[in-house]
């Protein structure tokens, strides 16, 4: 059974679309590294119709993806790009400096991240006993960036890129999930473990670490990323959200801020 040092419940989370708005940043950056090799901008709809496929969490891939789709590589076009070479390209807009640097130098579109959530939020996790981190695809300077310096965060617990395989496989997922729940092992005996994510991507990844650990109890919470939560985007959040229950989402949220109700919910029994 669960110890005194072990928390009711593992909450995990992604971090672009669901703790900061990344659609003038991340998203932006994928239009201009595209726009930048062939001349085009993808539209919103094109980007998130590649990432509901599952399988194209990395940005730097995503934009790849799209050239490739948009007929870069083909005999009658030029070819496609290095990867390393799109990668600085991407972060040229991104951080606009060093990655690696001093984040008061970055001029890039990281600077135009609004956050979803603040600090006190994971202070009532906290509170409320259950123990949490996050899982992201996102680079390690970029997610520091948002948990240490933008929320205050103190040495999160974290699972960023380069840190374990690219989700939806789940082995950093598991990882952190292991960390957070102590000496009690992932099981029937565990405490729930949480993810909430804003793509088929991270549904996928809680799917498959149920394949995993079949015997511990997953929940996959989802939400709709901020550029459709807008009045002007009302008309694709439907469809989206249907996308995520079609994967498997448990619940899907309104807005952060109310994961704990929704957590909660899913873990009351009928």
């Amino acid at each position: 059974m669960p110890g005194p040092l072990t928390p009711r419940a593992v909450l995990l989370f992604d971090i672009d679309g669901v703790i900061r708005d990344v659609g003038g940043s991340y998203r932006r950056a994928i239009v201009e590294t595209v726009h930048h090799y062939s001349g085009e901008r993808p539209a919103p709809e094109a980007i998130d119709a590649l990432k509901a496929e599952g399988c194209w969490n990395n940005d730097w891939e995503a934009s790849l993806e799209l050239l490739r789709r948009g007929g870069l590589g083909t005999p009658q076009q030029q070819p496609l790009p290095a990867f390393t070479e799109l990668v600085d390209v991407f972060n040229g807009f991104y951080f606009g400096g060093d990655p690696a640097g001093d984040p008061a130098t970055w001029r890039g579109f990281i600077g135009d991240e609004p956050l979803l959530v603040d600090r006190g939020f994971f202070e009532a996790l906290t509170a409320a006993d259950v123990a949490w981190g996050f899982v992201s695809g996102a680079e390690p300077p970029s997610a520091r960036f948002v948990l240490q310096r933008r929320l205050g965060l103190a040495d999160p617990p974290l699972i960023a890129m380069g840190d374990a395989p690219d989700k939806p496989d789940p082995t950093g997922f598991l990882r952190l999930a292991r960390t957070l729940l102590g000496p009690v092992p992932l099981g029937p005996s565990a405490p729930p473990v949480a993810y909430l994510g804003d793509t088929v991507a991270d549904v996928l990844t809680v799917q498959r670490a149920r394949e995993q650990a079949p015997e511990q109890r997953f929940l996959a919470l989802a939400v709709a990323p901020p550029h459709l939560q807008r009045p002007e985007t009302a008309g694709r959040r439907g469809p989206y959200e249907a996308q995520l229950r079609q994967a498997g989402a448990n619940a899907v949220i309104p807005a952060t801020a109310l994961v704990l109700a929704a957590l909660d919910q899913a873990l009351t029994p009928d």
